[in-house]
């Protein structure tokens, strides 16, 4: 194993690039009431049909938005759907 040496200013500097990044990395992970899905992606990870989804917004289950003929979902809306369908696991029977 090679032993790396810095000078005291090479270390300062490499510490501040890593800040530099880290706070970048921190600036790019958005909450995820802040993400979008297109229709694509919100089918893919419902594992649902075109016809499901077009259900669901009719039937007012999903929220969305439409610009064009492009349709987006908010994360925290799938999220708010999954919660309110959420079932407790019941209690095994003795």
């Amino acid at each position: 194993m090679e032993a790396v040496i810095l000078t005291k200013d090479q270390y300062q500097e490499l510490v501040v690039r890593m800040d530099e990044i880290k706070s970048a990395l921190t600036e790019k992970q958005k909450e995820p009431k802040d993400v979008f899905l297109d229709n694509q992606d919100f089918l893919q990870l419902m594992n649902i049909s075109k016809r499901t989804a077009q259900s669901w917004r009719d039937e007012g289950i999903i929220s969305f938005s439409q610009v064009g003929s492009k349709i987006y979902y908010r994360m925290s809306d799938v999220q708010k759907l999954l919660d309110s369908n959420y079932n407790q696991a019941f209690k095994k029977r003795k």
